[in-house]
């Protein structure tokens, strides 16, 4: 089914990541010995990367049998498919550049394994399987959720009761949202803008719609290429902090007259939309680094263009009846993953980390859950940050007992 050639391209590409995850490997050495996933079916809808290869290498490890789809039609990278089934006979179902149909046809045969354990990444695994497999819902334990999308969707249906088994949001860990969304989003949607584009980013009024964690990696990383930052924000307290990190914070409106790049990253439905569009510059780009591609109305954009054609790999372009021309990058899904590789694998290390411990950690815990989002346990947070900081050959300081004794006591004052 595969050529020799891209499973041994998928192969070198999976080992070179992994070379890059000392916390994932070391979890994966001590689970090689312990099995503490043993028998246990897992079904897993992510990216499928080479970072991703390795998180489903250390469950295999562990005892448990996978099986993995793609969360994003646009960001499997066909090498690691080949190396997943040919070399580590783990079950994977994704093309790149799948369409709606294969994607969830994909996620059924995810689902026909039975999972007792769903790894998702946006909770389209999660809202299949209590759409159209609900038979199967008796027989799951319990889930994680990997990225804010999902986790806004999974609160969602806790709140209407629809949620049928307990689900810990794993993007909501500190070793995750402080470092993945920051440090990785940060630096893997301009390079997904660079690669699509090799525009220069200096001197650029970029646009950062968004000011959570992912917006404030975005911003960041653009001002260190010196770019002028424009942050578009909804939430009084996150604009705030905006202005005070030193960016210009504008409403929409204003921002989209003066912006040439324009980075999505809010989880939220056409936040650049139609009236935004109309008063775009000539030659302004459009790029979305949050999990879906509806936080820029295409659709609406694509009814006001006069023509619509594919410039270049990753590049549509948009023409307007007053000879505007607009850039719409990667389709306008993940410019990280579909432009570029995503997340660097020694960020990826640590969210990867916390999913493989949360899902060894849900075997044993399951039981005295109720059907709600849980956070990830504190323990396992800290724990990830520590091998992590070993790994880096980082000592920090500890407590001494007059010191944990005076934290622990309320008698002592001035």
């Amino acid at each position: 089914m595969y050529t020799k050639e891209l499973v041994q391209k998928g192969e070198a590409r999976i080992n070179w990541a992994r070379a890059k995850m000392p916390v994932l490997c070391a979890i994966a050495a001590w689970w090689e010995k312990e099995k503490p996933l043993k028998g246990i079916r897992i079904g897993a809808c992510l990216h499928v990367t080479t970072e991703t290869a390795n998180l489903v290498r250390t469950l295999s490890d562990g005892g448990a049998a996978v099986a993995l789809c793609a969360s994003n039609p646009l960001s499997t990278q066909d090498d690691v498919v080949a190396a997943l089934n040919e070399i580590y006979n783990i079950p994977t179902f994704a093309v790149r550049g799948e369409d709606t149909k294969t994607y969830y046809e994909h996620i059924l045969q995810v689902l026909e394994s039975k999972p007792q354990i769903t790894l998702d990444d946006g909770a389209d695994l999660v809202s299949t399987l209590h759409s159209q497999k609900k038979e199967l819902l008796p027989g799951v334990i319990a889930g994680t959720e990997e990225t804010t999308t999902g986790v806004i969707r999974l609160r969602a249906m806790e709140k209407d009761g629809a949620l049928k088994y307990p689900i810990v949001a794993v993007n909501d860990a500190l070793t995750k949202h402080l470092f993945d969304n920051r440090y990785g989003t940060g630096q893997s949607a301009l390079d997904g803008i660079l690669r699509a584009t090799n525009y220069l980013i200096a001197g650029t009024k970029l646009v950062v719609v968004g000011y959570g964690w992912c917006g404030k990696g975005v911003a960041q990383k653009a001002r260190g290429l010196g770019a002028n930052v424009i942050v578009v924000e909804v939430d009084p307290l996150r604009a705030l902090e905006a202005l005070m990190d030193g960016f210009a914070v504008k409403n929409m409106r204003s921002a989209a007259v003066e912006g040439d790049i324009f980075i999505t990253v809010t989880g939220n439905k056409h936040v650049v939309d139609r009236q935004h569009i109309e008063l775009m510059k000539d030659g302004a780009m459009l790029a979305n680094a949050g999990h879906f591609d509806v936080e820029i109305n295409i659709p609406a954009m694509a009814e006001m263009a006069v023509s619509r054609k594919r410039i270049k790999e990753n590049v549509e372009e948009f023409s307007f009846k007053n000879n505007r021309r607009l850039f719409l990058l990667a389709e306008g899904r993940l410019v990280n993953l579909a432009a570029a590789e995503g997340h660097p694998a020694q960020v990826m290390d640590m969210s990867f980390a916390d999913q493989a411990l949360v899902a060894a950690w849900l075997v044993k815990n399951s039981k005295v859950l109720e059907n709600k989002v849980y956070p990830v346990p504190e323990e396992i947070d800290a724990r990830v940050a520590q091998l992590k900081l070993e790994s880096l050959g980082v000592e920090i300081e500890k407590l001494t007992p007059e010191q944990e004794k005076y934290l622990s006591s309320w008698d002592s004052g001035t």
